[in-house]
């Protein structure tokens, strides 16, 4: 293993400030003349196609790469071509499962690999890759946000449709903000079986 390696995991409900975290670090790593990139999921454009961009507005360029294996390989290949030192993805929970490998990879190789991601889907199961980066993480950045509901913790991302629960039988992949989501507590947190 080459000195320097690292993977950090960033994590925790809708708005709690994962993304804006991620790109403090970034930008702290970037003041420190270290070489960094931040790579995003093809499929979130809600605020920019090219850059990654948090609930509160704080942005960043970023690489877009698809959410399949093409795009994981695209991480790989880009981090080790341009010799990045230091890399980010956000949204990592919409990646396939290979992403965990190459993350893991890449920090073994020397990289400071920083992903940020959901914990739980709206049904409050965990994301298979977020949850995959957990436990193999050198460090873990557990951030809560506020329940809209009763003002406590929030650990849970509450998808609305028409302002109700989403029911259990929704797609698991919904790419949204605040007209999609809320975050909520474990006891306000409701997903109907229809």
């Amino acid at each position: 293993m080459h000195p320097g390696g690292f993977l950090e995991v960033i994590t925790g409900p809708m708005f709690a400030g994962k993304t804006t975290e991620l790109i403090k670090r970034i930008e702290r790593q970037a003041f420190a003349r270290r070489k960094v990139a931040l790579f995003k999921p093809s499929i979130d454009t809600r605020y920019s196609k090219e850059e990654v961009v948090a609930h509160n507005g704080l942005r960043y360029e970023a690489f877009v790469v698809p959410t399949d294996e093409n795009g994981v390989r695209r991480i790989m290949e880009t981090t080790i071509r341009e010799g990045f030192e230091v890399i980010g993805i956000d949204e990592v929970q919409f990646f396939p499962i290979e992403i965990v490998d190459v993350l893991n990879r890449l920090a073994d190789e020397g990289v400071y690999v920083i992903a940020s991601g959901l914990n739980l889907d709206f049904k409050g199961d965990p994301f298979p890759v977020t949850r995959e980066l957990l436990v193999r993480a050198d460090n873990i950045v557990y951030l809560t946000a506020v329940c809209t509901v009763c003002g406590r913790p929030a650990t849970r991302s509450q998808r609305l449709i028409d302002g109700k629960p989403a029911p259990r039988n929704s797609p698991v992949i919904l790419v949204g903000g605040r007209e999609s989501y809320e975050a909520r507590c474990r006891e306000h947190h409701i997903v109907p079986e229809e």
